[in-house]
């Protein structure tokens, strides 16, 4: 089994810790975050998941990139794959409906 861990800066005052782990193509992440100790979607790990290297403060940044190659062919890739597709369905869906209640506006006012 193949582990990293990281040190993000979150929100609170100590750091949390980001760990994964690589078991053949199992692939486990734990954040020590509120919404990661209550088994939570948790920001950190996707960042990280994504590449994302920005707050990381234990200064191994580079093993951002080894974890994204442990990513392919995991069930966590379809499942992060699903989550970021949802958020862009999600943000059109807030675009059209901004644009539909200025339409209503602009037919109230007709």
């Amino acid at each position: 089994m193949e582990e990293i861990r990281f040190t993000v800066q979150g929100s609170a005052e100590k750091p949390y810790r980001v760990t994964f782990r690589k078991k053949g193509n199992n692939l486990s992440a734990y954040c020590t975050c509120p919404a990661g100790d209550n088994g939570q979607y948790c920001k950190h790990r996707i960042n990280i998941l994504c590449g994302i290297t920005q707050g990381i403060v234990s200064g191994n940044e580079a093993n951002v990139q080894v974890v994204t190659s442990w990513l392919p062919g995991t069930d966590v890739e379809a499942a992060l794959f699903a989550v970021i597709d949802a958020e862009k369905q999600c943000e059109k869906a807030k675009l059209e409906l901004s644009a539909a209640k200025k339409r209503l506006a602009r037919a109230f006012r007709d």
